[in-house]
Formats: C-alpha cells, sequence, structure tokens
C-alpha cells in the first residue's frame, strides 16, 4: 500500500507540473509563500478548531499510516495460523495453545484467545470482542474524518487567498499592465495550492486509510469468527472454510491434504 501512495502522489504531481509546463508554464511562477501560507497554515488552524487536540495530534501518525497501509498480519496468514490452532485444540486441548497466543503477533487475536484459553463463555468472548471492534472502528474514522475535514478547508483558503492577492492588487490599480496582470496571476497561485492541497493530499489520504481500516475489521471480524469456531471445537476444514469467506478469493490458500498437509498446517504456526 505504501508503495502505491507514494508513486501515486509522484504520478499527480507529474501529471499536473508536467501539464502546466507543457502549456508553457514555469515551475517557478508556482512558487508563491505568502499563498502556502494561506492555504496550509490556514487550512491547519481551521481543522484544529474543528477537531479534538488528541485527533490533531494524530494526523502525522495517520499520513504515516497512509503511505505504510495496515500494519497488522495479513488476513490469509491469520486465517492460516487459526486453521493450525483448530487442529492442535482438538487433538490436544485448548490449554495447548497458550504458546501460540502469546507469539500471534496481533493484539486483537492475542486477547481473544486468551480469553477462550481461560475458559471465558463463547457469549462473553464474542461481547468483548464485539465491543473492541466498534471501539478500533471509532478511533479509525477519527483519523481518516480529519483528513476528510481537512479538504473541505483547503480549497476556500485557496480562494481567500486569491481574493486577498487580489484585493493587493488591485490596490495599486493604475500602474504597468504588464505588473497588473502578473500581480493577478499570482494571486491565484493561492487557488491552485488549495485545490491541489484538498485532493491530492488530503482526501486521497483520508480515502487510503479508510481503506486501510476496512481491511482490517474484515481481519478482526474473521479472527473473532475463528476463536469461537475454535473454542466450540469445529473440524479444521470446517473452520478454514469459515474463515475463508472474509479473504478475497485470489489470496485463499488451498488446503492441505493428507498427513503431509497436516504438517504443514501445523508447521505453519
Amino acid at each position: 500500500m505504501g508503495v502505491t501512495t507514494i508513486a501515486g502522489l509522484i504520478i499527480a504531481a507529474i501529471g499536473i507540473i508536467g501539464g502546466y509546463m507543457f502549456e508553457g508554464g514555469s515551475v517557478t511562477s508556482l512558487v508563491n509563500i505568502p499563498g502556502f501560507m494561506i492555504v496550509v497554515v490556514g487550512t491547519l488552524g481551521a481543522t484544529m478548531v474543528s477537531a479534538p487536540m488528541s485527533t490533531i495530534k494524530a494526523i502525522p501518525q495517520g499520513y504515516i499510516r497512509s503511505l505504510k497501509g495496515s500494519t497488522g498480519v495479513a488476513g490469509h496468514v491469520m486465517a492460516e495460523r487459526l486453521v493450525v490452532m483448530a487442529d492442535k485444540a482438538r487433538r490436544e486441548g485448548l490449554l495447548s495453545l497458550e504458546e501460540e497466543a502469546k507469539n500471534v503477533g496481533d493484539d486483537f487475536a492475542k486477547k481473544g484467545l486468551m480469553l477462550m484459553i481461560d475458559g471465558t463463555d463463547p457469549e462473553a468472548i464474542k461481547s468483548i470482542l464485539e465491543i473492541e471492534i466498534d471501539g478500533a472502528a471509532e478511533r479509525e474514522k477519527e483519523r481518516y474524518e480529519v483528513f476528510k475535514t481537512g479538504s473541505g478547508f483547503s480549497p476556500t483558503l485557496g480562494v481567500l487567498g486569491a481574493v486577498l492577492g487580489l484585493i493587493h492588487v488591485l490596490a495599486g490599480l493604475g500602474g504597468d499592465v504588464a505588473e497588473l496582470g502578473k500581480g493577478i496571476a499570482t494571486a491565484f497561485v493561492a487557488t491552485f495550492y488549495g485545490v491541489g492541497l484538498a485532493n491530492v493530499v488530503l482526501l486521497p489520504v483520508a480515502m487510503k486509510l479508510k481503506a486501510v481500516a476496512a481491511e482490517e475489521q474484515i481481519v478482526r471480524e474473521m479472527i473473532l469468527e475463528g476463536i469461537l469456531s475454535i473454542q466450540a471445537g469445529d473440524n479444521p476444514r470446517i473452520v478454514r472454510e469459515k474463515l475463508q469467506s472474509f479473504i478475497p478469493p485470489s489470496e485463499r490458500a488451498h488446503e492441505p491434504t493428507g498427513e503431509a498437509g497436516a504438517d504443514d498446517m501445523r508447521a505453519a504456526a
């Protein structure tokens, strides 16, 4: 995901700046420090007014997350681990999964597995983990909504920057016509900043974070289903069929067959 984000930003920059240069424009004409301050600093300030400080502090982390994508265990990998655990639990009992639970590589899965190993009622496990899923979804929503909010302020502040620039230009009306035209062109650079920031950076980041959050929620729901199936003593093949329903067909693993397949399943843990 990180590769596509960075590549997308580069392609967008090449398309916009390159197209402008093909029209005969100069990159230096797009440099306008006052306009940049009005748009970027103004957008940050307006966003700070609209969101709590805890959300504002998470903006850098959210942007980095949009570059890296999901940092959890991939869905198809987690599904195979749970299938192996289901096989081991049927042969050796739930208590035998304690070591695997501690090293599962996902805090949500670890919490659910430890609750299961401790003998917690299935309904209680389901309730606790569903609350955890809902809480994580709300936190992720705050993360991407703040970027979406900023994308709404940015174009408006770009127009505001252009208006302020035009006020300055028109105040000196009556001078050299060439200088007047240059001043008007410079004023509109702020609009370029505002629209560009919204549509190339802020809104795409919001959409990427939303997609990552949706992907991670599906994995958490899959983990919940897997834990309940293991606790119920379901056959590993049934567990596999359930869990693979959460995974895109292209990522689904082929079911191991025979004794060698069972060994492969245990080794995957």
